[in-house]
């Protein structure tokens, strides 16, 4: 049996087929441009010639419809009959205070999804239309919703209230909610495991850091604070989002300006952070412009670092014993000067970067250790698999074996456990580059120390 995960976006539905009985990936893929003058898609299936093809696609139904007949094609496809598939798993950007876990679909569950598009305008309606083009393309199979927010539902009032008119909260549920929380799951419960401790007894800090970015501070293995907030808009220094800013801000442009709430809307979600600064939000790109001398360019990998470095001083003061900080996504796996930069000259808080395995940690098959050898707060880049937490999530629904986070148990927080597709490209990377194998992170497990190489 197999599991399908779906993640749909506003012009994008990304892909997975996971075979369930070898815990192993059969097929990804990506749809882009739907609802544009012509969509893409690019599927690659194990052991499979990579399909990539030009269509058409007005809405997420035809999307899908391609993606279901591409994955049982003889030549490119990854199973015989779309009668294999045994559930399919959806991520929803919000739950709102209404899902606090995942959950199976239902009409009544479509209904009250609708009910939360005011909170995600911008992610939500393309969130619930693949559900439901996914529903009428396979009805007789199970499908479930897992939510970027609920992970983030374990915060104290505290922490999630924001001190503004309280009947905004009861009225028009202002409040902070966060968001990748299925990453951030993953991440919490694969430093545990690495830190050789129970998820109740872990403590850590969690940097996601992609185009969008995010901050989560983990105690005794449950969110207790993060930097989205009532929309992905908060917090740090992302590709095109502004992050934290003075609200008064945003009236005093209006002002001057003649922009409408819209307009700033606009501004401040594709026009801000890192492009608003020097006109390129791929951090590749940002880091080359400053090193050729682009001023604009090392300011933004400046304000980055200064927002990140912020978050984590806070954050460890909210938790006072951090076992470990954690990097995960794109530019956290792979931008090792975003991530020297965050923790250098963070000793006093027993955070200590070594710069060379730093520099080594560019691999997004493998979870490493950077910290030195003395560091009383480990420093690990643990690559996220958030289709895994779907998949999962998924498929014990289908089975009636689900529960909220702390009180299941995922196949990843085994010592045993093995992302397949990644162990095959690690021994590959291993050939060109042998010394990366010194900083891999082991659970003590599977390892003589605690921690291979730190």
């Amino acid at each position: 049996m197999v599991i399908l995960t779906l993640n749909c976006g506003s012009s994008s539905a990304k892909y997975q087929v996971y075979d369930w009985d070898q815990k192993d990936v059969l097929c990804v893929g990506i749809v882009e441009r739907i609802g544009l003058e012509y969509s893409t898609i690019e599927q690659k299936s194990i052991g499979k010639e990579t399909y990539e093809e030009r269509f058409s696609s007005p809405t997420h139904k035809e999307a899908i419809e391609l993606i279901l007949k591409m994955l049982i094609d003889e030549k490119y496809g990854c199973i015989k009959s779309l009668s294999e598939i045994g559930a399919v798993g959806h991520r929803v950007l919000h739950g709102g205070e209404l899902f606090k876990k995942s959950t199976l679909v239902t009409d009544e569950v479509v209904k009250e999804l609708k009910e939360l598009i005011p909170l995600g305008p911008l992610h939500m309606p393309a969130n619930i239309m693949g559900i439901e083009a996914a529903r009428k393309l396979m009805p007789n199979v199970p499908h479930a919703i897992v939510m970027d927010t609920a992970f983030h539902q374990t915060m104290p009032e505290e922490a999630f209230m924001y001190a503004v008119p309280y009947e905004w909260y009861t009225k028009y549920n202002v409040r902070r909610y966060g968001f990748h929380g299925t990453s951030h799951l993953y991440c919490a419960k694969r430093a545990a495991l690495l830190l050789g401790k129970k998820n109740e007894d872990t403590n850590v800090i969690i940097m996601h850091i992609g185009n969008g970015a995010s901050a989560c501070a983990v105690k005794n293995g449950v969110c207790i604070e993060t930097s989205m907030g009532l929309t992905p808009l908060e917090g740090l220094v992302m590709g095109t989002r502004s992050g934290d800013i003075d609200p008064a801000i945003i009236p005093y442009i209006c002002n001057n300006t003649g922009l409408t709430a819209q307009d700033m809307d606009t501004y401040l979600n594709k026009k801000s952070g890192l492009v608003g600064i020097c006109g390129m939000s791929d951090r590749r790109d940002v880091h080359q412009a400053a090193l050729n001398g682009d001023e604009k360019a090392q300011l933004g990998v400046n304000m980055e670092i200064h927002r990140i470095k912020k978050y984590i001083g806070a954050y460890a003061a909210l938790l006072g014993r951090v076992d470990a900080v954690v990097f995960t996504a794109g530019v956290g796996e792979m931008g090792e000067h975003i991530r020297y930069g965050a923790c250098e000259g963070l000793e006093n808080l027993g955070i200590m970067i070594d710069k060379e395995k730093n520099d080594l940690s560019h691999c997004r098959n493998a979870e490493t250790c950077i910290s030195k050898d003395e560091s009383p707060v480990k420093i690990f880049v643990i690559p996220t698999d958030e289709e895994l937490v779907m998949t999962e999530d998924a498929y014990a629904l289908m089975n009636g074996t689900y529960d909220i986070h702390t009180n299941f148990h995922y196949t990843f927080e085994s010592p045993d456990y093995v992302n397949k597709a990644r162990a095959r490209a690690l021994k590959e990377q291993l050939k060109k580059k042998p010394e990366l194998e010194r900083i891999i992170a082991l659970p003590p497990q599977k390892a003589s120390c605690s921690v291979k190489g730190c």
